[in-house]
């Protein structure tokens, strides 16, 4: 019987744990396989401490896979894209419009304009530089300030 209640106890604080380590990452597609698919090898809360361009997300990924992370195709896909969008670095002076909008959670017309804003005005030297782009929503980019590489 105290065996049955130990791993009870066991199986209930990891259930608390993976609960209270969801609850670290922002709701939407991709969050469950990530804290799955990642959790099976070391705490998904690695993400949190090391951001990554979306291409070094890519790397790390296709590298957890041959190192034998066990994820669907399709689950990969939604955790390279969870990952892009939540935690890849903005490398705003740098980055093509197909990874602006990647990061930036915007629609394309608004990354074509953010390039084309870069080409004509020059670097981007602030967040609030960026906010001058049009059509840019001003709470997408200070949500994500301090994944902007300058």
């Amino acid at each position: 019987m105290r065996a049955a209640t130990g791993v009870l106890a066991c199986v209930m604080a990891s259930t608390i744990a993976s609960a209270a380590l969801q609850d670290k990452f922002p709701d939407g597609p991709g969050k469950t396989e990530v804290t799955k698919v990642c959790s099976g090898c070391h705490d998904a809360e690695i993400v949190l401490a090391n951001l990554k361009t979306p291409g070094e997300w890519a790397e790390t990924l296709q590298s957890m896979a041959q190192q034998g992370a066990d994820a669907t195709p399709a689950e990969w896909g939604l955790i390279e894209k969870y990952l892009d969008l939540n935690f890849a670095l903005i490398v705003i002076n740098k980055a093509s419009a197909e990874e602006l909008q990647l990061t930036m959670d915007v629609t394309r017309e608004v990354a074509d304009a953010a390039v084309k804003y870069r080409r004509e005005n020059g670097p981007f030297k602030s967040v609030d530089d960026v906010k001058k782009v049009a059509g840019v929503d001003a709470a997408k980019v200070d949500a994500r300030k301090s994944r902007f590489v300058f």
